[in-house]
């Protein structure tokens, strides 16, 4: 039988107030606690309430993203099915393509020649499923004679300032084309940039069998009729080239003729060193080089080949090649020896060793004139240059041939400054124009060996972007007929005509015999 709640109450020890206290105490304990967990369980149902928010977002998201999916697996379907349409383009004039399309084959031609540019036409057009014409190399051709027809008949100011920069190239046979370029004192480039093509005007292509003093004052005084007397004709040394300009003084008393600094360094650095016979030895040595192991595994070896006629503008690669096998030699250990014998190394290249004190000697006056050559076309030419260059060319000045060879570079330089007027600034380089020389070099891929043809007449294409704008603007100007004119007028028959021709005459008579 259970016991009343009086009589446990009676055997406590504490008084009725102690606890008394301690039962209220524990119920405010208790209180305390289930607010806690009220506080609690408010928390965890704003949380749940939260993430069934953001479970709900991300579904939603989900579903954009997989409509989305299939929007593109649609949209990639029918582009397959379907063939592209080319942008609006409409045709200019009878020619049958429009400007852009123009535009992007003659940007091809440039880069990878005429017939390149057709064959990556048609790879490209089957490549997108394109049915369309594409243009042939004929075409193309014609395209590049009208840019530079255009660029040739393309008004010139008049002005007081000009520049001309005027060499000529040739090929085989008696052929050379003179080409003069303009750029006006008042727009040369910033120091510290060089020439581009974009920079400089066309004035003259001139194909021709004979290219005396006469013959070159007749083109310059052409020129200065029709453009103005130039300020500065800045020419590569030939005489007939310098001489040619004497005209232009009596026009203008303050045309000044000035050398182009490039080879007026090859000059001084031959003087120095070239007349030697241990420089004729080291040539004479590396062309007999080259034909010993160009079909051996020393292969990759072979010297650089130098043009006999501009030997000593470019021996930097020649420089670098003998000090390259130089140190291959004196390093046995060197990983690039376990693809030949020691015994063949010496055999074929060992004739070096001779030759080290002079190339390292060559070496240390090859960038003296890198140097010189760089400070140059990026600086022009004005008052103060010569000093600027001596500070440029300290460093670099460690031999006394390697000083004297900076010297005769420093004296160039300043004897034409001093034909400057005070604060005019003008150029001293035409190496804008041996650029463009080699640029159409490109364009004319295999026949550059073969005689200027009538593709002489798209020169001018190489100095221009070819953009759209520039494409109708020159076709409005200068049609086919007109091109046709200008080959007929300023080019005699070909070498390739001439070749054709005689084969063309003996091809019926050899079937009789």
């Amino acid at each position: 039988m259970g016991t009343s709640w009086f009589e446990r109450v009676r055997r406590f020890k504490s008084p009725v107030r102690v606890v008394s206290a301690f039962l209220l105490r524990s119920r405010e304990t208790r209180a305390r606690k289930c607010e806690e967990l009220k506080r609690e369980i408010d928390d965890l149902r704003q949380q749940a309430r939260a993430q069934i928010a953001a479970r709900a977002r991300w579904e939603q998201q989900n579903e954009e993203l997989r409509q989305q999916v299939r929007r593109l697996n649609e949209e990639r379907e029918e582009q397959a099915q379907r063939t592209w349409e080319l942008p609006p383009d409409p045709p200019l004039g009878t020619h049958g393509f429009g400007a852009r399309l123009i535009s992007l084959a003659v940007n091809l031609a440039q880069r990878v020649g005429l017939r390149g540019a057709q064959a990556v036409w048609r790879i490209v057009w089957e490549w997108l499923g394109v049915d369309t014409k594409v243009p042939c190399w004929t075409s193309i051709r014609n395209g590049l004679q009208r840019l530079g027809v255009a660029a040739l008949t393309k008004p010139v100011e008049r002005a007081e300032d000009w520049i001309w920069l005027a060499d000529h190239s040739n090929q085989i046979g008696p052929e050379k084309v003179l080409v003069v370029l303009g750029v006006r004192a008042s727009k040369l480039p910033e120091p510290g940039e060089t020439l581009k093509h974009e920079d400089v005007r066309l004035l003259a292509v001139q194909p021709g069998t004979s290219w005396k003093t006469a013959d070159v004052a007749a083109t310059y005084t052409q020129l200065a009729e029709q453009f103005g007397s130039p300020r500065a004709v800045v020419v590569d040394g030939a005489p007939e080239l310098q001489d040619g300009a004497d005209g232009l003084k009596i026009r203008r008393s303050d045309t000044i003729v000035l050398r182009d600094f490039k080879p007026q360094a090859a000059n001084a650095f031959q003087a120095l060193l070239g007349q030697s016979e241990r420089f004729a030895e080291f040539h004479t040595q590396g062309g007999q080089t080259r034909s010993a192991i160009q079909q051996t595994e020393l292969a990759h070896l072979v010297p650089p080949t130098i043009r006999q006629k501009a030997r000593f503008m470019n021996l930097q690669a020649v420089l670098r090649w003998a000090a390259c096998v130089l140190w291959l030699l004196d390093h046995p250990d060197a990983k690039s020896r376990r693809l030949f014998t020691s015994e063949r190394l010496e055999a074929k290249l060992g004739w070096l060793r001779s030759f080290a004190s002079e190339i390292a000697l060559w070496n240390e006056c090859q960038p003296v004139i890198s140097t010189a050559l760089t400070f140059l076309n990026e600086r022009g030419l004005f008052h103060g240059v010569a000093a600027q260059l001596r500070t440029a060319l300290s460093a670099l000045v460690t031999t006394d041939t390697a000083r004297e060879l900076s010297e005769r570079l420093l004296t160039f330089v300043r004897d034409a400054e001093t034909q400057l007027q005070p604060n005019e600034r003008l150029w001293l380089s035409t190496e804008i124009l041996e650029s463009t020389f080699g640029l159409y070099k490109q364009l004319e891929g295999q026949h550059s060996q073969g005689g200027f043809t009538s593709l002489i007449a798209a020169f001018g294409s190489l100095l221009q972007k070819p953009t759209p704008e520039l494409i109708r603007e020159a076709f409005t100007r200068v049609s086919v007929s007109d091109v046709k004119h200008w080959v007929r007028t300023n080019l005699a028959t070909t070498l390739h005509s001439k070749r054709f021709a005689t084969y063309n005459e003996f091809h019926p008579k050899r079937a009789t015999l």
